[in-house]
């Protein structure tokens, strides 16, 4: 079981909270803060104007609603705002969305009862987890719409993943003897007003994002192996020179990747050539797709470790309005709610992913370019030239896929449109910034499946496999167990799919940031 304690919750975790069966429970202190918090809020708010407990909301927030109608309140706050179309974030993600509310109200500054905090736990115990909608959010007033859908599940209602499969909440209830929970106070504005639906997929994107990463590193190397590259472009001498920490990690696992190989070639001081050569037989360096590796990786390096840390810290913050500190005593009315710091993270993550993406297309049309390469058959076709087609065919995936992810990549963070009478007059979109770097991560994937095709048809088409490196040996192996070489032309859609998934779910655990190390 993981305790969730408000405070320490990392994007690793919740990803893996995500992927497996594994209970969640709370902290004893973290108990003892939500009891102290709500108690408080139950001894002060009669006396006071508290927006969201005996106040209208947004633009109504003037009107002061009776004291027999404070729970009505609650309730019509949450219906009134599942308007999102039944188009749903899959099942991990909204697990990770639901884990990502829970451990922001159990902070013990959104002063809800004891008794939804455990029947939220209850709820991802029994495996009934609120579907959210894709669209809806504007991410200023929190996630809104994806939260009321959330919500709603939570009192019984609206539509949940059940072990996987969707069905209304009072099914899945009826099935396992739960009841709904029954809202009192602000639970309702606690429950909907917060960051966690675009934190919650932000921070699944971080894990995926890395792994894509890694994989991009691991077929950029073995790249340079099967090309006979020279070594001095990812040296520490070289890449020292340059102050940018993305940039000599990169360097540095790529040349404990490369340990052992018997193809790349060391550069001395000076290369050989013979005297009367006017013009070189052989390239004195690389394209930049090969020789750029860690100019081009380190950037985005660098971004997800920046991102990783504001993802935490989001993960860790209390994000909905007003804040209750029951330890002073006070109410402070505030904007913890906007999601500026997560939408300006994914954004700038759509770019990076974007960027990999047009690194691995670029890299697979240098393999599949015999005039590029100068070593490899045409589309590495080991066949009969004409006859066959060799990779030709899955070149036009990746290229249109690559350039999807271009277009997607726009900014979410400037696109504010002002909403509720301009109440919300300037609004993050974080939860569509998130949305679309998820689905730009996906994509990603696919190019890079394809590309690992293809570097492993180069290897064969070379018969080097007993020459790259260890490392890399061992990735051909694993890899070549779920995708046979092409030595006849044969529909891959399928084995694509297979391969974008194997490595998806599969990263190797040698970068790490303060997120998901370990």
């Amino acid at each position: 079981m993981v305790l969730l304690n408000g405070y320490n919750l990392t994007s690793k975790e919740l990803y893996r909270l995500s992927i497996s069966g594994t209970k969640i429970g709370i902290t004893d202190e973290a108990a003892e803060k939500v009891s102290k918090s709500f108690q408080f809020l139950k001894s002060v708010y009669s006396d006071l104007n508290l927006y969201g407990v005996n106040t209208g909301l947004g633009p109504m927030a003037q009107v002061r609603i009776n004291d027999d109608k404070l729970v009505e309140l609650q309730y019509n706050l949450v219906r009134s705002h599942t308007s999102g179309f039944p188009n749903y974030l899959d099942n991990l993600s909204c697990k990770a969305v639901f884990v990502a509310r829970l451990n922001s109200l159990i902070r013990g500054h959104s002063s809800v009862s004891p008794n939804l905090v455990n029947h939220m736990v209850n709820m991802y115990n029994n495996e009934i987890i609120p579907c959210i909608p894709i669209h809806g959010g504007v991410g200023a007033s929190g996630d809104l719409v994806q939260l009321a859908h959330l919500a709603l599940a939570v009192i019984g209602e609206g539509t949940v993943y059940f072990k996987g499969q969707q069905m209304l909440a009072a099914e899945a209830y009826s099935i396992t003897g739960l009841q709904p929970s029954k809202m009192v106070l602000r639970e309702g504005l606690a429950l909907i007003n917060g960051t966690s639906a675009m934190t919650g997929v932000a921070a699944l994107n971080i894990v995926n994002a890395t792994t894509a990463l890694e994989w991009m590193l691991i077929f950029s190397v073995m790249i340079n192996e099967v090309m006979e590259a020279f070594d001095d472009h990812l040296s520490a001498e070289l890449n020292a020179v340059k102050k940018h920490r993305g940039q000599t990690e990169i360097a540095r696992l790529a040349r404990e990747i490369l340990k052992g190989s018997k193809l790349i070639r060391v550069r001395n001081n000076h290369w050989d050539r013979e005297k009367s050569d006017d013009f070189f037989k052989e390239k004195v360096q690389e394209y930049y797709s090969l020789r750029c590796i860690p100019q081009i990786l380190g950037p985005v390096y660098d971004t997800l470790a920046f991102a990783a840390d504001v993802i935490e810290n989001e993960l860790n913050s209390t994000s909905d309005n007003p804040i209750i500190d029951f330890e002073s005593e006070n109410v402070f009315h505030g904007g913890n709610f906007h999601g500026d710091y997560i939408s300006l993270e994914m954004d700038k993550l759509k770019l990076v992913l974007t960027r990999l993406s047009m690194l691995s297309e670029r890299q697979l049309n240098y393999l599949l370019n015999n005039r590029l390469n100068g070593k490899l058959p045409s589309f590495i076709n080991i066949q009969t030239l004409g006859l066959n087609f060799g990779l030709q065919g899955l070149q036009f995936t990746a290229t249109s896929t690559t350039s999807e992810n271009q277009t997607l990549s726009t900014s979410s963070y400037i696109h504010s449109i002002s909403s509720n009478q301009d109440n919300q007059d300037i609004v993050s979109m974080g939860f569509n910034s998130a949305c679309l770097t998820a689905r730009i991560i996906e994509n990603t994937f696919e190019v890079i499946a394809i590309e690992a095709v293809a570097v492993l048809q180069a290897v064969d088409a070379l018969d080097v496999k007993t020459m790259l490196s260890d490392y890399n040996r061992k990735v051909y192996d694993e890899l070549r167990a779920i995708f046979p070489v092409i030595t006849k032309d044969r529909s891959t859609s399928h084995e694509l799919e297979t391969v974008k998934n194997y490595l998806r779910d599969n990263g190797k655990g040698f970068i790490g940031f303060n997120t998901i190390s370990n």
